[in-house]
């Protein structure tokens, strides 16, 4: 990918104080006068970069930029290589370990004992415990359909069970809360949409080609398309005193104790068959105070459950 490459080679130019456009085209298996279009470019987006003739010759960034050099030290490369493997542990795909290896390319060996050592003090492993086989060949079969813009079909089962066959435009693959979803534009909703990846059944990649649209891809949006799922609720939850770690957990530092040791928890969340999932984890340690409707609901549930394994 450019953007790969372009990163790529920023920090190779940090590191060095110059490097031919003939070693970079080698490194990353592009031709010369592709890296002078990727050198054009990283000028254009605000790093100077001189490129010098003759036989001693070569690509560098310009002298005056020299104090924004150390911006990049052992640790922020330990936590840039640490991200990377992270990804290629999620995602099957080798241009991650190639990226990573890159990375490290232009280091001497007492850079690289010193990388070693960082990188072993914060691992980052995005991928599930576990393995997926199934969830790594959607990945796969999806980046390859985003990459070329193909349409994809496929069998969807919603968060109320209700099931549908979709076809989409797919144009991200995003992770969210240790879960996968792609978020596609829907040719039956005729809107863009987030599909979480295991609710997907039989996908497939469908012989048409689209033409890019618009997409809002900034962070709001994705936290709104969550919400819209389903209808949002305001929850009063109760949880006991020797909860107060699952509580930090799972909804962070900010709790309301209660004179009896007791902890209140105010949240909201969209309301379907995932949220009275969620809620029952809890077990007899978490009390929903309200909303009431919500409490009938769990009940039910509950007394389902103990009709069937006290039977």
């Amino acid at each position: 990918m450019k953007i790969d490459r372009l990163i790529s080679i920023i920090i190779v130019l940090l590191r060095r104080e110059r490097v031919q456009a003939k070693e970079l085209a080698e490194m990353f298996g592009v031709s010369v006068r592709t890296i002078l279009r990727d050198v054009d470019t990283i000028n254009l987006g605000g790093i100077p970069i001189i490129t010098y003739q003759g036989v001693n010759g070569g690509i560098s960034i310009a002298e005056g930029y020299r104090l924004d050099k150390s911006v990049l030290s052992a640790g922020d490369m330990a936590t840039l290589i640490s991200t990377l493997k992270g990804v290629a542990a999620s995602i099957p795909d080798s241009r991650f370990d190639i990226l990573a290896e890159k990375l490290k390319n232009p280091l001497s060996t007492s850079q690289l004992e010193l990388l070693d050592l960082k990188s072993r003090q914060m691992i980052i492993d995005l991928s599930p415990w576990g393995t997926n086989e199934q969830l790594k060949g959607k990945i796969t079969l999806l980046r390859q359909a985003i990459e070329n813009y193909r349409e994809i079909e496929f069998a969807y089962i919603d968060a109320a069970g209700t099931r549908s066959i979709r076809q989409v435009e797919p144009y991200a693959l995003l992770l969210k809360g240790q879960s996968w979803y792609l978020f596609a534009w829907c040719l039956l909703r005729q809107d863009f949409r987030l599909f979480k990846l295991i609710r997907i059944k039989n996908l497939q990649l469908v012989n048409i080609t689209y033409q890019p649209r618009e997409v809002p891809m900034e962070q709001d949006y994705f936290e709104n398309q969550w919400q819209e799922t389903a209808r949002p609720v305001e929850l009063d939850l109760l949880f006991d005193k020797e909860m107060e770690n699952v509580v930090e957990e799972c909804f962070g530092g900010d709790i309301m104790r209660q004179d009896d040791g007791r902890i209140m928890v105010k949240v909201c969340l969209p309301e379907n068959n995932w949220l009275y999932g969620y809620l029952l984890s809890f077990g007899g340690g978490m009390e929903v105070v309200n909303p009431p409707h919500i409490r009938s609901i769990l009940a039910a549930i509950a007394e389902k459950i103990y009709k069937t394994y006290s039977s």
